[in-house]
């Protein structure tokens, strides 16, 4: 519904984050999902956005992920949301035991349920993903702030790595120009989603031009 509208291409972005991904965050630490299933409807909302012409086929998939104001398209990976809302689950469930019985009731119940399906083991599992060997302990006193900023870290490390796509934010980098002015025509609100989606591609070496086949 949201991609049929006649919304432009941050507000629609906006609207997907607002709107359908917030009812998956409702499930998330009350119905056990696997991996598998998470990165099922990352890659069935890609498809969905290629089919509206709103991604390029060709177009790098990180960008997508990254912030606005760091040069990517905002969207919310669902693998990251999935993330950050067992961790907060976890968090709240570590530090508001003496709040009343509910809680006390919840944590009962995470005891007695089985590695996997434990919240509290999961938000650790991720928790010890994201951080690096020298950093553990830091993880554990920044709590939920330091994780969530992990995972946006991870989104810009796999663009930056990309062989071809790499290249567009390797230039910015080296031109010692500011960001900010350089990304700022992603946080309008007057382009089109062809329009943006066609510009990314441009930018990401995605386009095969006559000159790219030459050279």
């Amino acid at each position: 519904m949201i991609l049929k509208s006649e919304l432009n291409a941050r507000n629609k972005i906006t609207a997907i984050g607002a709107l359908a991904v917030r009812v998956l965050r409702y499930s998330f630490g009350i119905i056990n999902c696997r991996t598998e299933e998470i990165k099922k409807i990352d890659r069935k909302t890609r498809k969905m956005l290629t089919m509206y012409k709103m991604h390029h086929p060709k177009a790098d998939i990180g960008r997508l992920y990254v912030k606005r104001k760091e040069g990517g398209r905002g969207l919310v990976q669902i693998g990251v949301a999935y993330k950050a809302e067992i961790i907060t689950i976890a968090e709240y469930l570590n530090t508001n035991y003496k709040e009343g019985e509910f809680v006390n009731i919840v944590k009962s119940h995470e005891s007695t349920q089985p590695n996997t399906n434990s919240i509290i083991n999961t938000a650790a599992k991720i928790t010890e993903e994201l951080s690096q060997p020298n950093e553990k302990s830091d993880a554990k006193q920044d709590g939920i702030q330091h994780t969530k900023a992990r995972l946006g870290e991870s989104l810009n490390k796999k663009w930056k790595k990309k062989v071809m796509h790499r290249q567009y934010i390797r230039n910015v980098d080296r031109q010692l120009i500011g960001e900010e002015d350089t990304f700022l025509w992603l946080s309008r609100r007057d382009l089109k989603t062809e329009t943006e989606s066609e510009i990314v591609a441009a930018q990401g070496q995605a386009l095969q031009t006559k000159y790219y086949a030459t050279k």
